[in-house]
């Protein structure tokens, strides 16, 4: 993953931004007896994950469902699978494990969100196939799509089928440099029970909004290949904390690597640290 990569990512100041006033507010509401995580990759082919799978392994995705409870799931962005290959996918796991398929770049890229309503229905009549273990799909719009087009995003996200959950990613500092603008899209996600994705990349610090409208969090985590990708992956564990103690439910974190064959090390890392901290019995994937 190459979005917000950078030559010196030790000159970056990677403290995470104070939360906004409205996240304490929408997590008041959750339940804090109750505490689902889910931490994985974002692929798991060998090519990319070198040094992960045993030698010998002939089948990469069940190998690494053993090791993971979820996948952020990027294939489906480049094709829409069809239902058939979607419950190959799903019967590779087993109970409890979770696929979060990104959204097709037809609709968010190439369509622009505008005229695709046949596409939505073709790309959710397939991931529905996953049933049980659908986590929560996931938009994310192209870089150039700015506020100018709120009217389209707002027509999608109310529109989406409710029955599968969706996240949205934005990828434009300009929504959140305007507070009016800013307000209006996350009143948005709020009322219609969408998730804000919080990205944390090296190049990309405008992104980090920090900005719950539920008790649920979608933190997409890019490390820089550097020691500072643990003492941040250690910062997030502490404002997962103070979240937890506000009422966070649900905790939905993806690590990428700009080379994304150490994700599965820093993922263990912050996998045996959450254990730790919350009392969880995650499986700690192991390298081969």
């Amino acid at each position: 993953m190459n979005f917000g990569q950078i030559e010196n990512p030790g000159e970056i100041d990677f403290t995470l931004p104070k939360d906004h006033a409205d996240t304490k507010k929408n997590l008041a509401s959750g339940n804090k007896k109750s505490f689902e995580v889910y931490v994985g990759c974002a692929k798991w082919n060998k090519q990319d994950l070198k040094g992960f799978y045993p030698r010998g392994n002939k089948d990469e995705l069940t190998y690494y469902a053993t090791q993971f409870n979820s996948i952020e799931l990027n294939a489906t962005f480049y094709k829409t699978p069809s239902s058939e290959q979607v419950r190959v996918w799903r019967d590779k796991t087993s109970k409890g494990f979770k696929f979060y398929p990104k959204v097709n770049n037809a609709i968010s890229h190439f369509g622009r969100l505008s005229n695709v309503e046949d596409k939505v229905t073709e790309f959710c009549d397939a991931i529905s196939n996953f049933e049980d273990r659908l986590g929560i799909s996931f938009l994310q719009v192209h870089d150039n799509f700015k506020p100018q087009d709120y009217g389209r995003l707002e027509k999608f996200v109310k529109e989406y089928p409710k029955v599968i959950p969706l996240a949205v990613e934005l990828r434009n500092s300009e929504w959140f440099s305007d507070l009016t603008v800013t307000d209006k899209v996350f009143e948005l996600f709020r009322s219609e029970n969408t998730t804000p994705i919080i990205v944390d990349t090296a190049g990309r610090r405008d992104l980090l909004h920090m900005r719950l409208t539920s008790p649920k969090a979608f933190v997409r985590y890019v490390g820089a290949n550097h020691a500072s990708d643990y003492t941040r992956l250690d910062d997030w564990l502490e404002r997962i904390e103070q979240w937890r103690a506000e009422g966070l439910e649900s905790l939905h974190f993806f690590v990428h690597q700009n080379v994304e064959k150490e994700s599965p090390l820093l993922s263990a890392y912050f996998i045996e640290k959450l254990n730790k901290r919350f009392d969880l019995d995650l499986k700690v994937p192991k390298m081969a």
